[in-house]
């Protein structure tokens, strides 16, 4: 990527996150990025205000992850654009890693592999099927915080305006330009759509929602399905409640980590 070390935007879309933010944040400023840009999409909550607060540059948009995004990429001043959701913590020294991978010949684009924070063994297996996934098909998810070239995010014009799967859409845009390649290293993404919805069900739904859309299926109604999952998860329950709990603080932990091992490094 040339003599000059890259300015990075981390890019962070946000609505009533709360719990998971200032440690998504602190992680982010560990290795110096050149800004942190969160997109909220109306968030009701203590989100704009923890994201000020940690010199994050806040964006306000209508909701919707692409929407979102793409906002955020507007107001960012960086030569690489990293999107990062606001449950999920970048590994030690990303910005090394993200620059090894986007020196390699062909490559237009890429992501970390997945690490979900759970014990659960049926978890190990989601990372290994969405590892294996994004290596052998260079198909990340959005959760493994794509990174790209500005230059490359503007050639194929961002994040479509869509309701649903809009990391799913650009990544397929993306490997027809080049390649999108894989770090070694891991995010660690919360698992709580897993834990809340369900291991087996979640992962069903996913599947259903890549063959529905690789079918022609309208996107509108991908998200209208995602919705009504939503709707039924709604009641709590005391054991996803103390779950949670107990992933907030493996954030705030990890998150201070993070930090420890960026100072040691220097």
């Amino acid at each position: 990527m040339g003599t000059r070390a890259p300015r990075i935007s981390v890019i962070i879309p946000a609505r009533n996150e709360e719990p998971c933010l200032g440690a998504a944040i602190a992680c982010a400023l560990s290795a110096d990025p050149w800004e942190v840009v969160v997109a909220d999409g109306g968030s009701t909550d203590r989100t704009r205000e923890i994201a000020a607060a940690l010199g994050a540059r806040v964006v306000e948009v209508q909701p919707g992850r692409a929407r979102q995004m793409n906002a955020g990429a507007a107001a960012a001043s960086g030569d690489v654009l990293l999107f990062l959701h606001a449950d999920t913590l970048l590994p030690n020294r990303y910005d090394r890693l993200l620059c090894r991978v986007l020196s390699r010949p062909g490559t237009i684009a890429g992501a970390f592999r997945l690490g979900i924070d759970s014990p659960r063994p049926s978890l190990r297996l989601v990372e290994w099927l969405a590892n294996w996934r994004s290596r052998a098909l260079q198909m990340p998810y959005g959760d493994q915080a794509l990174f790209l070239r500005r230059e490359a995010f503007d050639a194929v014009g961002g994040f479509a305006d869509v309701p649903a799967m809009e990391d799913f859409e650009c990544v397929r845009r993306l490997r027809r330009a080049g390649r999108v390649e894989i770090s070694p290293a891991a995010v660690v993404t919360s698992g709580r759509r897993w834990l809340c919805a369900g291991v087996l069900r979640t992962t069903l739904l996913n599947q259903l929602c890549v063959v529905a859309c690789l079918a022609g299926v309208s996107l509108k109604r991908i998200a209208s399905w995602r919705r009504l999952r939503e709707a039924s998860d709604r009641p709590p329950r005391i054991q996803e409640s103390m779950q949670s709990f107990r992933t907030t603080e493996t954030f705030q932990s990890s998150a201070a980590r993070c930090q420890r091992n960026a100072c040691a490094s220097e």
